[in-house]
């Protein structure tokens, strides 16, 4: 496991949701210091839908409600009735800071994520509101200030919130680890590591820990799922 921990890969929800360690001998010069043209950050229809449900097994996603990224923001593709939402992240759901936030602007990140209802009452809604800001043409500061008085505003996180990240096709980086590993991620509030036993040696949890000063009061912990949406398995892992 702790081989993976060093691999940098954007965090969608950031906490998006997911940012293991920076790469060893990553460039620190920021390639993407702006926001690059809307067209390169929207997809086919068709392929975007298709790319959302590989986040999770059929048996969940095939039942989920399918978001779409359009000209004036994530818009329902295919409305569901299991109460979870499949969505691909973009870039700007990268921490606003520290490691994975040079990722914010890349508009080749693609992160396909599946939440569950709690997470789709309590987490999606910052995604709704980071994607409004970006495409209101905010600045990166603009949307963080906008992002902390909104969480104030929001009910606090739903116990229990999760999302499946198990899609073979996750674009996270540009470092040559595109798809990094299959796993669960599980939202909490801000508490110490240790009380999951995350990042211990043989433990299977990571904690993506948030920088100081993040506007969005949540942990993430990551958990290796071992096999991809399709059933194939993904055994990286658990080296």
């Amino acid at each position: 496991m702790h081989g993976n921990r060093s691999i940098a890969i954007v965090c969608f929800i950031f906490v998006a949701f997911s940012t293991p360690r920076r790469m060893h001998g990553q460039d620190s010069k920021n390639p993407y210091p702006n926001m690059a043209p809307l067209e390169q950050y929207l997809m086919d229809r068709n392929k975007e839908i298709a790319l959302a449900r590989s986040a999770a097994p059929e048996s969940i996603s095939a039942d989920a409600t399918i978001v779409v990224l359009g000209r004036q923001g994530y818009e329902t593709a295919v409305q569901g009735k299991n109460g979870f939402v499949c969505v691909v992240d973009r870039g700007w759901m990268s921490p606003f800071a520290g490691d994975g936030s040079e990722n914010f602007w890349n508009p080749k990140l693609r992160g396909p994520t599946c939440y569950n209802p709690p997470a789709a009452r309590s987490i999606l809604p910052i995604m709704y509101k980071r994607t409004e800001m970006v495409l209101a043409g905010q600045s990166k500061a603009q949307i963080m200030d906008g992002v902390k008085t909104f969480v104030k505003r929001e009910p606090p996180l739903e116990p229990g919130a999760m999302s499946y990240m198990m899609s073979k096709d996750q674009y996270l980086s540009d470092e040559g680890h595109h798809h990094w590993i299959a796993h669960l991620m599980f939202y909490t509030p801000l508490m110490e590591g240790a009380l999951w036993g995350a990042d211990l040696p043989n433990s299977p949890v990571m904690l993506n820990p948030q920088f100081k000063g993040a506007p969005e009061p949540i942990d993430v912990f990551m958990v290796p799922a071992g096999m991809w949406s399709d059933g194939t398995p993904d055994p990286v892992g658990f080296k």
